[in-house]
C-alpha cells in the first residue's frame, strides 16, 4: 500500500459532508427519545441485562453513525458533531426549565410515608429488592427507616430519613441523662474510694 493512498485514505470523505453530520444527529435524536422511553431507571440503575444492551446500542448504531466512511476526517466529523449536538442540548437544558422537564422529566416517588408504593413501583421497573439495596448504599439498613425515595429524572434514587416521634426523642433523651447520671456516679464513687 502506497504512501499517497494511505493519505488519501484517512482524509477524504466517500459521502458528503452534511451526510457526516446528518448522521450522528438523527442517531443522538433517537437514543435520547429511545432512554427517555425507555425509563430513569435505565439511566442508573444498571443491572447487568440494561448493560448488554448499552453496549451492544453502541455496536448498533456505530454504523449509522459513519455510514460507508471510513476515513479519519469521516470519524472526527461524526464525533464533532455528537459532541456540538451534546453541548447544545445540555445548554438548552440550562436555560429552558420546560425543555428540562420534557426531555429530562420529573422526579417519582417510589415510596411514600414509609409505604411503597407498589404501582408506581412496577411503571418504573424498580424492584423492592433494588430499593432496599439502594438504600443500604445510603446509609439506611431498611426500608423501615425511609420516610420518602424519590427517582430522580436521573435515574439515581433519594432517600429521605423518617424523623423520629417526640417518644422517640424523649428516650433518646433520657437515655443520655441517664449514661450522664450514671458516669456522675462512677466518678462519685472513685473519688470517695480515694479519699477513705
Amino acid at each position: 500500500m502506497s504512501d499517497a493512498k494511505i493519505w488519501h485514505d484517512l482524509f477524504t470523505l466517500t459521502i458528503p459532508f452534511w451526510e457526516k453530520v446528518l448522521r450522528p444527529v438523527l442517531v443522538y435524536a433517537f437514543l435520547v427519545v429511545g432512554l427517555r422511553l425507555g425509563g430513569k431507571r435505565v439511566l442508573a440503575q444498571l443491572n447487568a441485562f440494561d448493560l448488554v444492551v448499552l453496549l451492544t446500542l453502541s455496536n448498533t448504531v456505530q454504523n449509522a453513525i459513519i455510514g460507508a466512511d471510513n476515513s479519519l476526517i469521516g470519524g472526527l466529523i461524526g464525533a464533532a458533531t455528537l459532541l456540538l449536538i451534546n453541548y447544545l442540548m445540555n445548554r438548552l437544558l440550562y436555560v429552558s426549565p420546560s425543555a428540562d422537564r420534557v426531555l429530562e422529566g420529573r422526579e417519582t416517588v417510589l415510596l411514600r410515608k414509609g409505604a411503597l408504593d407498589e404501582l408506581t413501583c412496577k411503571r418504573e421497573s424498580v424492584t423492592r429488592s433494588e430499593l432496599e439495596a439502594a438504600a443500604r448504599r445510603q446509609g439506611f439498613s431498611s426500608l423501615g427507616q425511609v420516610e420518602r425515595a424519590i427517582l430522580e429524572p436521573s435515574g439515581t434514587i433519594t432517600f429521605v430519613g423518617k424523623e423520629p416521634s417526640a417518644g422517640e426523642t424523649r428516650h433518646r433523651e433520657l437515655l443520655l441523662r441517664l449514661e450522664a447520671v450514671t458516669s456522675e456516679l462512677t466518678q462519685l464513687r472513685k473519688a470517695m474510694a480515694r479519699g477513705r
